[in-house]
């Protein structure tokens, strides 16, 4: 019975992993479909490839999911299966009314209070939860919003001469580096949520002595959140591509480049 649920665990995570693709990662490739340097399908598959690359750079979030939010040792396979099953309700109710909403902090939140309702709040590490994940969520948006808008300040000042045109063209190219790397920093952070999850659930059931993600793991992760976010997410994609702001390459590379240097970072100190 608990290795059925074991399986269970690991099948629901594989879920939320491939639900996590086609939602989150349609913020990663959304500014190069709509500047249309890419049509939406090439976008997607070559951000599914960069999805797996990047989920072999790091294991440093699994490991702040895994141990840094809750005692390891009050986890149970019921918790992480309640934790799920919140993460990706939330998941999919964004999605269908096209709100680019964070998974993974869906998926925290999920973990946090399910944890709490098995075994009360002293099991909670709120300290780490404070220092990382309360002040990413609030400083991400505000240095995302610094880096772009220096970014776009630096561009404006080194093409103040340049034809419009000729630099949307030059960009349209740069733009294909930008949103690339932006779906790699993706691979490095969101699959590894799934990954600290997983490795979390063989703990509890003492497959592993110690937290330490098995390649399979990262192998698996990789794979499905890459196949996620080949299936697409168009409700989000329209929202983030066309009904906040109008995009030109030159925007969209200064949004893409900001955005992947934040996301990078956050993936290395976990």
């Amino acid at each position: 019975m608990v290795l059925t649920l074991l399986l269970f665990v690991v099948a629901t995570s594989l879920i939320f992993e491939y639900i996590n693709g086609f939602h989150d990662s349609a913020n990663a490739i959304a500014t190069v479909v709509s500047t249309k340097v890419l049509t939406a399908r090439a976008a997607i598959l070559y951000a599914g490839v960069l999805n797996i690359a990047g989920a072999f750079m790091g294991t440093h979030v699994a490991s702040t999911i895994g141990k840094g939010i809750v005692a390891t040792e009050s986890v149970t396979q019921g918790v992480i299966l309640c934790a799920l099953l919140a993460a990706i309700i939330w998941n999919l109710i964004t999605w269908y009314y096209g709100i680019p909403s964070s998974s993974s902090h869906a998926l925290i939140g999920g973990l946090i209070g399910a944890s709490i309702a098995k075994a009360g709040y002293h099991v909670v590490h709120f300290e780490g939860v404070a220092r990382k994940v309360l002040l990413p969520m609030v400083t991400s948006p505000l240095i995302g919003f610094a880096f772009g808008f220096l970014c776009m300040l630096s561009i404006l000042w080194i093409c103040a001469r340049a034809n419009p045109n000729s630099v949307n063209k030059y960009f349209k190219k740069l733009q294909l580096v930008s949103s690339g790397i932006m779906a790699l920093s993706h691979g490095s952070n969101d699959a590894q949520k799934t990954m600290g999850i997983i490795t979390l659930a063989l703990v509890s059931y003492h497959a592993l002595p110690t937290f330490e993600v098995p390649y399979w793991v990262i192998l698996g992760c990789a794979v499905t959140m890459g196949m996620g976010t080949m299936g697409g997410g168009w409700r989000i994609i329209r929202t983030m591509g066309s009904k906040m702001i109008k995009l030109k390459p030159v925007h969209g590379f200064a949004a893409e480049t900001s955005a992947a240097a934040v996301i990078l970072s956050a993936s290395y100190f976990g």
